[in-house]
């Protein structure tokens, strides 16, 4: 699926956070990196219309963000940095269940969706759990799989690993490389960020390093640490 920003600009409480911007992004997995504060959140955001861009267009497949919203969000799963803003209900397959109401009428099918997404990302086990008992990491996975059970196209990270230990943050990163969806990440994990096809540095509202990997996170360490 292909993401293009023409001539974007974004604002956020005022301020300008981004500035001509002009992408096509194609690859399956897509890392975004950069200081606190340079415009990576923001850049991601408005993949799913989260934040409509002050001057120019963002496309997903073709489709506005300004005019087609919906039909974006159907296409374009957001996980955020902090699962607690996404997840409503106090139990974890109700909390899945409540995000397909509108797709999937049947209940028993809804469930069906959730016991498999769940299962999917090997925390089945979880099914019947009350949130405020699951640990930070397991409530990472738990948004990752309402997010999943939708069956987006693409799947967007606003800074996945930042509240998981070693061994939440590995599994993590064999999930990311199963997963049939492409990816865009944006993350601190520089490790992390070698697993992609391709990684972007923003860095005070601009795109100022576009590459393979290895090239990019060369670049981040020389000219942002």
């Amino acid at each position: 699926m292909l993401i293009q920003f023409k001539n974007v600009s974004a604002k956020r409480d005022g301020h300008l956070v981004l500035n001509t911007l002009n992408l096509s992004l194609t690859e399956r997995r897509i890392g975004v990196i950069g200081p606190n504060g340079s415009g990576k959140s923001s850049l991601i955001r408005l993949i799913n219309g989260l934040l409509l861009p002050h001057t120019g267009q963002v496309l997903v497949d073709g489709l506005d963000t300004r005019h087609e919203i919906m039909a974006i969000r159907r296409q374009v799963g957001f996980v955020f940095q902090n699962p607690d803003n996404q997840i409503v209900f106090p139990v974890v397959h109700e909390d899945i269940e409540f995000g397909l109401k509108q797709r999937v009428p049947d209940p028993d099918q809804r469930r069906t969706c959730a016991r498999e997404a769940l299962a999917q990302l090997s925390i089945g086990h979880l099914f019947d759990r009350v949130i405020h008992s699951l640990s930070g990491g397991e409530r990472q996975l738990v948004a990752l799989a309402a997010v999943l059970a939708t069956y987006p196209a693409i799947l967007v990270f606003d800074e996945p690993t930042t509240q998981l230990d070693l061994r939440m943050r590995n599994q993590f990163e064999l999930i990311l490389g199963e997963l049939l969806q492409s990816a865009i990440v944006v993350s601190h994990d520089l490790e992390l960020m070698q697993t992609m096809d391709r990684v972007l540095v923003v860095r005070d509202g601009l795109l100022a390093f576009d590459g393979p990997p290895e090239l990019a996170v060369s670049w981040y360490r020389e000219h942002c640490a």
